[in-house]
């Protein structure tokens, strides 16, 4: 089975994450590229949906087991290699001419939370799963760009809140502080409207792009001026 792979579903794409835990690797971004670039020529899609084929998680972030050995091995261009394309991921949602939503089926964690808030909306499962950010407890820091969309998918105290204490939140307090556009009771009622939603869009491309463009633009510059700082020099842990 591919790491992701998506379907048309009538005016929409349904990209689907089929590993168990949706952890993010190099190939994890190469695959979210690739789908991304097929969706986008096909001119008849104008809305997706990002989900995930495992019962239990969305996506847990970073795939740890295939990092900590090259950090131990040293391999500092493939580490770099993941980081920006990863970034590359985020632009790409930020910036495709369609909107984009993200049906959160069970665990989103730390990237996997942050992969979601680049999407336009979020729906969740209020029956399963949990949102966080553990890495004030993992002595990871956010790259700037990171907290500038972050910032754009829920209100500046909710953020702040959660980046600082790692608090799991289930869905129906995301839904209040608007982090989702809504708590749905299961996993069939998530992606029914989820879809719905991305399907009653239809929106020309052209000025669909254009106002994500503008409205992103500062993202954007964080993302391309600030992060090579901090990917460059693998400022990437703290430890004390």
């Amino acid at each position: 089975m591919a790491i992701v792979e998506w379907k048309k579903d009538e005016n929409i794409a349904i990209i689907t994450m089929n590993t168990a835990e949706n952890r993010h690797n190099v190939m994890f971004a190469q695959a979210m590229l690739q789908a991304l670039d097929e969706i986008e020529a096909d001119k008849e899609i104008n809305g997706i949906v990002l989900t995930s084929s495992d019962a239990k998680n969305f996506s847990l972030g970073v795939d740890i087991e295939w990092l900590m050995p090259r950090m131990a091995e040293k391999d500092f261009k493939a580490i770099k290699d993941f980081m920006y394309g990863m970034n590359n991921v985020f632009k790409r949602l930020l910036l495709i001419p369609m909107p984009v939503v993200a049906a959160i089926n069970g665990h989103a964690f730390g990237n996997g939370a942050i992969l979601s808030c680049a999407c336009d909306f979020r729906f969740m499962r209020s029956d399963r799963g949990f949102f966080c950010f553990p890495e004030v407890d993992l002595g990871i820091p956010f790259l700037p760009g990171m907290i500038a969309f972050v910032k754009k998918a829920m209100p500046y105290y909710k953020f702040n809140e959660m980046k600082l204490t790692g608090r799991r939140v289930g869905a129906p307090e995301l839904a209040e502080h608007h982090v989702i556009e809504k708590a749905c009771s299961n996993v069939d009622e998530l992606m029914k409207e989820s879809i719905a939603f991305a399907k009653s869009f239809k929106k020309k491309r052209g000025i669909f792009g254009e106002h994500k463009k503008r409205l992103h633009k500062h993202i954007i510059e964080v993302i391309d001026k600030e992060d090579p700082e901090f990917i460059e020099s693998l400022f990437l842990f703290i430890q004390d």
